[in-house]
């Protein structure tokens, strides 16, 4: 018996191993559950439920732990009902723990999670050892609308925030994100507003058929690692007019990430418009068809960035555009660096990312610094297919310059900063 039980141990020990140590499976987004539908509409459905929080037990006080009283609301609406249902969030302030809103659900989808009310996260970080503040697993068809807010309330944690970027990953406890939706395909997040994260406002990864309209996100300017939305290993995520404030990158893509569609995004103050940082883990997948159209930036530190480690690992980014973007007072408008963390005298060896088929086309606006399109690539591929088009960025009554390395972009339009030498 003994031996047995060694020999399952062995077995379970080597099958979580090897799950741990295989590279992710590519995301392939299937039928759009949403395609030709008006989600901005919310109509109660013949015969639907609506399950509310209060009936077990939440209180809209702002102090007692409403969490059990979620679970319970949730377990009814996923896996206890049949039809068409809600989870209705009333109006009030709840005081809500780390949770699961785990699927698959039994009842009909897409299932609707209405937020009319304040929602507060607990303060004490040890209480977040699954890692994030509201998870959402496992779903096809959710949508999660009302008009209400998921306050983070992150102050207390931002002392303690580390910056898993340039660290390892393995040797970083990431602050928990607000919501945080993973292996979940045919999701709507409408007119929702998340403030003071103790991370990210919005983490998606490993989803599909993703929809993020009419947000507003909001943290201060000071805030550490509060991206407002990060997007890894997904396919298809639309987000369009949404308005992103916070102490990060207002939209931040890794890698695994393909076809998504920015549209009328307001960012700012922030750090700008983020793909990557890149080359950083192995295995990595490429980030492939970001179209990135009709923005504002307004007094952010960075503009539109395309970055990448130099150093690590092979990785690729292909068929990215921005186009008719509008920015004021931000301080590095147009980046491609494969130098990241290393500049200014860079000595470690060249990126290993291919970038290609990157185009700016109609920037205007104004800017804090004199080098305006700052394009540094990698010497051993540089960045092929490159197009800068009608750039128009303003350094007050100075000149603006361009800078171009290992990469030969082409030009055309109106220009300034001139073209490149």
């Amino acid at each position: 018996m003994a031996i047995a039980k060694s020999a399952v141990l062995i077995l379970l020990f080597a099958l979580v191993c090897n799950a741990n140590g295989a590279p992710n499976q590519p995301r392939i987004a299937g039928p759009d559950m949403f395609k030709n539908k008006n989600v901005a509409k919310d109509v109660l459905l013949p015969g639907e439920q609506v399950i509310n929080v209060m009936n077990f037990g939440a209180k809209a006080d702002g102090r007692t732990d409403s969490t059990q009283a979620f679970m319970d609301a949730w377990q009814k609406v996923c896996h206890q009902t049949t039809g068409p249902v809600r989870l209705l969030i009333p109006e009030g302030r709840f005081l809500i723990s780390s949770m699961y809103f785990s699927g698959p659900c039994t009842c009909q989808t897409p299932v609707t999670i209405q937020v009319k009310g304040y929602v507060m996260a607990t303060t004490d970080i040890s209480e977040y050892e699954n890692g994030d503040w509201l998870m959402f697993e496992k779903l096809n068809g959710l949508k999660i609308i009302g008009g209400g807010t998921f306050d983070g309330q992150g102050k207390k944690s931002w002392e303690y925030s580390e910056n898993c970027e340039s660290g390892d990953d393995r040797a970083c406890a990431r602050n928990p994100s607000s919501l945080f939706f993973s292996d979940c395909s045919n999701v709507v997040v409408q007119g929702i507003r998340t403030a003071n994260p103790k991370g990210f406002h919005i983490f998606v990864t490993k989803c599909t058929n993703i929809r993020l309209r009419k947000l507003k996100l909001v943290a201060p300017e000071t805030s550490p690692n509060t991206d407002g939305i990060h997007v890894s290993h997904s396919d298809t995520v639309i987000m369009s007019r949404n308005t992103i404030a916070t102490g990060d990158d207002c939209i931040s893509m890794i890698q695994g990430v393909k076809n998504v569609f920015i549209n009328r995004l307001k960012c700012g103050p922030g750090h700008g418009i983020s793909i990557g940082s890149l080359g950083k883990y192995q295995n990595e997948e490429e980030v492939r068809g970001i179209r990135i159209q009709n923005c504002s930036l307004i007094n952010t530190t960075n503009g539109l960035r395309v970055k990448a480690w130099p150093d690590r690992y092979a990785g690729a980014a292909s068929d990215i555009s921005f186009s008719n973007i509008n920015m004021q007072n931000v301080r590095n408008p147009i980046i491609i660096d494969q130098e990241y963390e290393c500049y200014p005298d860079c000595k470690k060896k060249p990126s290993l990312v291919r970038i290609q088929n990157v185009h700016f086309q109609n920037v205007k606006g104004t800017t804090t610094s004199p080098l305006a399109v700052d394009l540094r690539c990698s010497k051993l591929f540089g960045c092929q297919g490159v197009t800068v088009k009608d750039i128009d960025l303003k350094f007050g009554d100075a000149p603006t310059t361009s800078r171009c390395v290992n990469t030969r972009p082409l030009f055309a339009g109106v220009l300034m900063p001139p073209p490149c030498a």
